[in-house]
Order: C-alpha cells, then structure tokens, then sequence
C-alpha cells in the first residue's frame, strides 16, 4: 500500500535519524503545516505498542492516540529537534503541525517531542546547539 502523504511534504533521508519529514511549499510561521493522521487507538493498545523500536503513536488525549504507522499520510516521520521548527496543537481532537519560523522548500519539519512513550534514556541525535541530549524532558 502507497503512503499518501499530505499536501505540501515529502520524506526522505534525514540527518536527524532515519527519514524525516521536509517541506516542499513555503510554510509561513503560525500557519498550520499539516494535520496528524493515522489509526486511532486507546492510550493502553499504545502503551502496548510502544515495545517497538520505532514508535510513529502520538496522544490526542488522555484517552486516545493515533498510530500514524497505520494510515498515516506522512507526519509520522516528523523527527525530534531541541530547536524544532514546528509545533504540535491538539484542537478539537485533532492534531495539528503549526511553523514556529518560516519554513523553506527543503528544509524538515521538526517539533519537539517533549514526552514519549520511550525511555527518559532515549538519546536524542538532533544535533542542535542547545540540544538536551535526550528525546524526553526530565521533570523537574
């Protein structure tokens, strides 16, 4: 089955990890990139699915997630950055991808994932200046 991606994206090799998420349209800041798509299951089925080394689940509250994995239309390669260029907004039970900058044609599209279901251990590999050195931020 072919990936529809949505509008706007393409995917290829990232530098961040594996493949990643880039624009192919300018996308001016504040406005929203592209929505989160994929199978929509209960916070427990992805805490179940969390076991697997590449994790493409994302919570819409504190009931319900989607695997983008499964019917996904391509933000499910949508890369961790400590200097990310987007922004995740849930609205109405719906996940958007919002620029935080201008985004030029090439560049990937990145957000800070800020707490997964993975390890607070998980490195980060992002590469930023101010780059925390893991995916999570610890609690304080």
């Amino acid at each position: 089955m072919r990936l529809k991606l949505a509008p706007g994206l393409a995917i290829k090799n990232s530098t961040i990890e594996g493949k990643g998420c880039f624009s192919v349209a300018h996308c001016r800041r504040g406005r929203k990139i592209a929505e989160y798509t994929g199978e929509k299951i209960t916070n427990a089925e992805a805490n179940r699915r969390a076991s697997r080394r590449r994790l493409r689940i994302c919570a819409i509250n504190n009931r319900w997630s989607l695997d983008g994995s499964r019917g996904g239309n391509g933000t499910h390669y949508i890369n961790h950055s400590c200097e990310p260029s987007a922004y995740m907004k849930i609205l109405y039970g719906r996940i958007l991808f919002i620029a935080l900058r201008d985004i030029k044609p090439g560049d990937e599209i990145t957000i800070d994932y800020e707490q997964t279901l993975h390890s607070n251990k998980k490195r980060c590999t992002c590469g930023a200046p101010s780059c925390r050195g893991t995916i999570n931020k610890m609690q304080r």
